[in-house]
């Protein structure tokens, strides 16, 4: 039984992402409105919020603005290999409302596509100097082109994995060359934070626990977190359960042999995005850093599995 004495405040009360000027309502695997970390109530809270968000424009002034530069054609695909299902769209995968189960076979499917893109994620982290994807500003899905990575540079590469009819979802953010200590921290505390979410996955513990731990420690560094979720992988690539990184009111349980994503996005500044006209590159509005980290998880009784390691 569930009870609510009133109906919860709005998480996200304001500020869509917008394209060419426009807001927009973004793809349902994602927040369609954003919150601002700095009304959080607390008098310590919010004086370490404005040290933030100072910081934050520093670092946008003393930094050139992130420059869309040329896309390469594709590369061909050999006809032998499987294509998932939005293979040849353009289009961002809606989230399939079904949560997606598995057994000790479809397991062994997952631990093998989720290995792969691991080993994928170390290989390219490997060549940072010479790759390029979501830079600086950009939160999430950006598409890598022909700007040259500097020195300072913060670099996300998300990579994801379809294997024998099955998704492995995995990203990290690297550093390039010599990077100030605040953006090392706020890269560090980013990956705690993922692994704070994980570490409160079990079976029968309720989807909320993971926003929760991840908010609290968020909340002694004065980020926000930007409103990108995770979501259930496997099969199909976005489904159920919906993973929020903040606090929330999602209802429902972690059930042994679930699969999803964790993977919080914490921003300097303000988590207000834009998406440029590919339809893909998110960035804030400000300019500020932002910095994930990503693991596909497998819920067990005693716990989690990161099946997304090597």
């Amino acid at each position: 039984m569930k009870l609510l004495v009133s109906p919860p405040p709005p998480l996200f009360p304001s500020s869509p992402c917008r394209r060419s000027g426009k807001a927009i309502l973004q793809k349902h695997f994602h927040a369609v409105a954003t919150r601002e970390s700095c009304k959080c109530g607390e008098a310590n809270r919010t004086a370490i919020c404005r040290v933030a968000e100072t910081h934050g424009s520093e670092q946008v002034k003393g930094r050139e603005p992130l420059r869309r530069g040329t896309v390469s054609p594709r590369l061909p695909v050999p006809e032998h290999i499987r294509r998932p299902p939005y293979d040849g769209t353009d289009h961002l995968p809606d989230v399939n409302p079904g949560r997606q189960m598995h057994d000790r076979e479809s397991i062994v499917h997952m631990r093998a596509a989720c290995e792969l893109a691991a080993r994928v994620l170390q290989y390219a982290g490997t060549m940072v100097k010479s790759v390029c994807t979501s830079v600086n500003e950009c939160i999430c899905h950006g598409i890598p082109d022909s700007r040259a990575l500097r020195d300072g540079d913060i670099i996300n590469i998300d990579v994801t994995i379809y294997l024998n009819g099955y998704h492995g979802d995995t990203s990290r953010t690297y550093l390039c060359g010599e990077v100030d200590e605040p953006t090392k921290q706020l890269v560090k505390v980013t990956k705690e934070c993922m692994l704070r979410g994980i570490s409160a996955c079990k079976h029968g513990v309720s989807f909320k626990a993971i926003g929760e731990r991840i908010s609290e420690h968020v909340n002694k560094y004065g980020y926000s977190i930007d409103p990108f979720i995770g979501h259930g992988v496997g099969t199909i690539f976005h489904s159920e359960p919906i993973i929020w990184h903040t606090y929330d009111y999602e209802p429902g349980f972690m059930v042994a042999g679930q699969t999803f994503t964790i993977e919080p996005t914490l921003s300097m500044g303000s988590t207000r995005c834009e998406v440029w006209d590919d339809g893909w590159t998110a960035i804030t509005v400000d300019g500020s850093l932002n910095a994930q980290f990503e693991h596909t998880v497998l819920v067990t009784v005693n716990g989690a599995e990161i099946l997304t390691k090597c």
